[in-house]
């Protein structure tokens, strides 16, 4: 089971109100199942995600599925699912980004104290933290400047030499794949990941940012989704892309000893990022001081115990939402993010949405939208605004208020952030 991430001690709630979604309507039950309530209403779920939502339910080994408020369909498994089972895991329905998550550090800096003109901010951060397809030659250089960083990242990456799918690849057994996995710890990636600088409710600047564990946990994600399939017990299932590992078995220990590892890279990754980021604000704004960070995986496994049994939940797009666990929940590019406290709501299997969730596809998106629509929905942020990001616009998401509203039983709001500064792969 996953150690509890240290949070912040942030204690200053706002009395948030949200309007037209009362408390009293959801949890709802998803039809033709009896083990799965959902924080939506089944009308507004695709159809292709109710499917999948019920071709899990029905596992053998499924104990429960929760569903949050973002929930959309996603390969694999449905985005925004919370899935407890006994005795087994299903691979896909953690993703292929394994570990990937949140951080959030708020600032000392009040809004007015940040530069007019926050390209130069932007720049400065996107020159220390690789973006999209890039990465580091080696070792990022931010390590050997936390002392405390440089020991867990070479304790990472003495472990990658144990993984038990490295030996199946390749570009593993080259050592490309190693390579690789060194050079993209502290880089943000692409798609949906960011990283943020926002205005926060509470009078304060804060740093956000999203990502996870890059090339090396879809590479690890995809070799044991392909073991799985080929087990016999997986034959008959009604989507094969739910294959699990069961209790016992060499297989399931051997994909849980990579999954736990490509958790820890991925916050890893974050850290080091957050570093840089922390390091270049304090060169660019001398003073700058920081807060304890809120850390959230939200596409990871921990062991759990719900309704008086050990179960192992596979969070796709959710957060952990135990009592007083802090969170960041973000919306789109132009939308900010919502940093919220839990309430430990058993129902739910303690959890909530990881964001917004998307209300249309990346190619609908670029169908739909060109660059100066972006550019309109990002007006007074200070972001990439060209078509290279246009299936990140923000009409692109659903509303993150009414998702955050459609969870007051889960989670209380800590903060509202608005986005200044968004740097995207």
């Amino acid at each position: 089971m996953r150690p509890k991430s240290p949070v912040s001690d942030i204690n200053h709630t706002k009395n948030h109100s949200f309007k037209g979604i009362a408390m009293s309507i959801f949890p709802v039950p998803l039809s033709d199942t009896d083990n799965t309530l959902m924080w939506a209403s089944e009308a507004d779920i695709e159809v292709a995600a109710r499917d999948q939502l019920r071709n899990v339910a029905a596992l053998p080994w499924t104990h429960g599925v929760r569903v949050m408020p973002d929930v959309h369909y996603g390969l694999g498994a449905t985005v925004g699912s919370v899935i407890a089972m006994s005795q087994a895991v299903a691979p896909a329905a953690v993703g292929v980004d394994i570990g990937c998550g949140m951080t959030a550090v708020r600032t000392t800096l009040r809004p007015d104290q940040l530069p007019d003109d926050l390209a130069g901010l932007r720049h400065r951060i996107e020159a220390s933290v690789p973006v999209g397809f890039a990465m580091h030659n080696g070792e990022a250089r931010t390590i050997a400047g936390h002392p405390d960083l440089a020991s867990r990242y070479r304790e990472v990456m003495t472990g990658y030499q144990e993984l038990y799918a490295g030996e199946l690849t390749p570009s593993a057994r080259t050592g490309r794949a190693q390579a690789k996995a060194s050079g993209q710890v502290g880089t943000l990636g692409g798609g949906n990941h960011f990283i943020e600088l926002c205005s926060g409710d509470d009078g304060r600047v804060w740093v956000t940012l999203h990502s996870g564990s890059r090339g090396t946990g879809n590479q690890l994600a995809q070799v044991h989704m392909e073991i799985a399939q080929g087990l016999s017990h997986n034959q008959n299932l009604a989507d094969r892309d739910l294959a699990v590992f069961l209790a016992g078995s060499e297989q399931m220990e051997h994909y849980l000893h990579d999954l736990w590892w490509a958790q820890g890279y991925a916050l890893l990754n974050r850290d080091v990022m957050l570093a840089a980021i922390c390091d270049e604000l304090g060169r660019a704004i001398p003073g700058i001081g920081f807060d304890a960070p809120i850390r959230c995986h939200h596409n990871y496994v921990a062991v759990e115990v719900h309704d008086g049994e050990e179960l192992i939940v596979t969070r796709k797009g959710a957060i952990r939402a135990g009592a007083g666990d802090m969170g960041v929940i973000p919306g789109s590019m132009g939308t900010g993010s919502y940093i919220v406290r839990g309430l430990g709501n058993e129902t739910s299997y303690q959890s909530a949405s990881h964001g917004a969730g998307r209300r249309m596809s990346r190619r609908a998106a670029k169908r739909q939208f060109n660059a100066d629509d972006l550019a309109a929905q990002t007006a007074g942020i200070e972001c990439r605004k060209d078509l290279g990001v246009v299936d990140e616009i923000p009409a692109a998401y659903k509303d993150i208020d009414a998702v955050i509203a459609a969870q007051t039983d889960l989670v209380e709001v800590v903060a509202r952030l608005q986005t200044l500064l968004c740097v995207k792969g």
